[in-house]
């Protein structure tokens, strides 16, 4: 480009930019304080924690008090206030007219809000969830809008009526991250309080609970249901066929255990032994067939003079498994016309 000693159009306009964002910040600071007031949008109602009305409107006349110092509890993703942190929840969400105040939850709690003597200790919201509430009327602020669906069974349920409150699962200030909603973290809360169920999922044959692809709600309804151990389904077989579709038949030949109920053979939980079975063939299914009725199968060591033997007669259960023959286990539709035809083989 040849100069002219003119400044050029480009030049003019990169010059000007230099100076844009001064001019800006200028023009901010010229402004008189009544009309930046009046530009700027007010706190309160934007949100600010601690600042007004946090979610809806009346919560000022708790979070004026319950701050951001107040009451700070750890979470995954590090120290949060704990009372505050409800605005990052559903129970937040301030386009929903189902969200409810502080109030709605807690009570009006005039006595807790209007103390009159600074040296008395401050009387307790009308309700609060410790364990010093029942649980019970714990549950009154959470069953008065969640009910019916999944939750239609709750009163009838082994967790209500072994006085199992919602919070004693559910953490509905804990910034969006319930444990017991997310399966990543569901079985901690479940394992509280069922040790024996912990001790089953870390036995070498297990559902894949452990590994997050199964959760306990996926087979469970924490809430009650119509089927026993508050299972999803109305029986064991019906909620197992939800994922073990090629075990539901009906077969030309069924398996009478099969078609009865799944634990007869296996633990869902976990076992030591594969395929989740409660003890190894054949000595598992000798609890039902009589071993008389197979010629040979003895369930005994065999025993001889030189400690030695080849009879497959005497060679009873050893190095034996009744699936190696009878592979169709849970049902056969064989059509051969034959004296074994329903003995569940190939």
């Amino acid at each position: 480009m040849i100069k002219t000693g003119k400044p050029t159009v480009w030049g003019a306009m990169g010059a000007l930019a230099k100076w844009i964002p001064g001019l800006v910040l200028a023009a901010a600071f010229c402004l008189s304080p009544a009309t930046r007031a009046a530009d700027l949008p007010d706190l309160g109602k934007v949100g600010k924690l601690g600042k007004g009305d946090t979610v809806l409107k009346g919560d000022a006349k708790c979070t004026s008090c319950h701050d951001e110092s107040d009451n700070p509890k750890p979470t995954m993703l590090g120290e949060h206030p704990w009372v505050l942190s409800i605005a990052k929840t559903k129970h937040g969400t301030v386009a929903d007219g189902r969200t409810p105040t502080c109030a709605n939850c807690h009570g009006e709690s005039e006595a807790h809000m209007k103390r009159k003597d600074p040296s008395i200790p401050r009387p307790a919201p009308d309700r609060t969830f410790n364990k010093t509430t029942p649980a019970e009327k714990q549950d009154e602020a959470c069953t008065s809008c969640h009910k019916g669906g999944n939750r239609m069974f709750w009163e009838s349920s082994a967790h209500h009526n072994r006085g199992v409150a919602c919070v004693t699962c559910h953490d509905i200030h804990n910034g969006g991250h319930d444990k017991a909603r997310d399966k990543r973290t569901q079985t901690e809360v479940c394992f509280g309080c069922h040790k024996d169920q912990r001790a089953q999922v870390n036995r070498p044959s297990h559902h894949p609970i452990i590994e997050g692809k199964v959760a306990c709600s996926d087979c469970h309804n924490p809430h009650g249901s119509t089927g026993p151990k508050q299972l999803k389904k109305d029986s064991v077989n019906e909620t197992c066929y939800m994922c073990h579709m090629e075990k539901r038949g009906p077969f030309v030949h069924n398996h009478q255990p099969v078609t009865e109920d799944c634990t007869i053979c296996h633990n869902a939980h976990g076992t030591p032994i594969a395929n989740l079975l409660k003890a190894r063939p054949p000595f598992l299914c000798y609890e039902c067939h009589n071993h008389s009725g197979h010629p040979g199968q003895v369930p005994s060591v065999p025993a001889s003079i030189t400690g030695r033997t080849t009879s497959s007669s005497l060679l009873g259960t050893i190095g034996r498994g009744c699936l190696n023959c009878h592979t169709n286990i849970h049902g056969s539709n064989s059509t051969q016309n034959n004296a074994t035809v329903n003995r569940f083989r190939r």
